[in-house]
């Protein structure tokens, strides 16, 4: 990997750690970046039709967290969406930027408000990665994730679960 884009990674998980640390206590936040060797055309694609297919349902109870996805909006390099977690009730606002270049660059961000916890049982980080396994964008052509526990509270101690 180029050693430009390693130094542009760490430099954004130091920033963001930063930031993440200067919050108020009333709100937890998670953020991830994603590096995929496909176009962020299909990276987009993927994410808004995952959201889409897990909208709200009638009932979550045999779905488990596969439901209550709500999409906000969608433009060609960002997009917005909500969680609603039917295990924990707590409203998570997703968002994703794209940016292309040599290769596909996601940066994702949930945050929850009112949450006292901020690594709120992980629940921020599992609302973004189960879009990722969901959509099978895990398994594409130079899919790498980067992230850690100080500017994804939970991402070290996460347990996603899609049931």
């Amino acid at each position: 990997m180029d050693s430009r884009l390693i130094f542009f990674f760490t430099s954004a998980l130091i920033a963001g750690a930063a930031v993440a640390a200067s919050l108020p206590g009333s709100t937890a936040q998670c953020k991830i970046k994603w590096l995929f060797g496909i176009d962020c055309g299909d990276v987009s694609g993927k994410l808004v039709n995952q959201i889409q297919a897990w909208q709200v349902k009638e009932s979550c109870v045999e779905t488990g967290e596969k439901c209550s996805y709500e999409l906000v909006s969608s433009a060609p390099y960002l997009i917005k969406a909500t969680h609603t977690s039917p295990r924990t009730k707590k409203l998570n606002s997703l968002q994703f930027l794209l940016e292309q270049s040599t290769v596909c660059k996601v940066t994702g961000e949930a945050t929850s408000e009112g949450s006292r916890d901020q690594a709120d049982n992980s629940t921020n980080f599992c609302s973004l990665q189960n879009l990722m396994n969901g959509s099978k964008l895990t398994d594409a052509e130079g899919y790498k994730q980067f992230s850690n526990k100080w500017i994804c509270p939970g991402f070290d101690t996460a347990s996603c679960s899609l049931d």
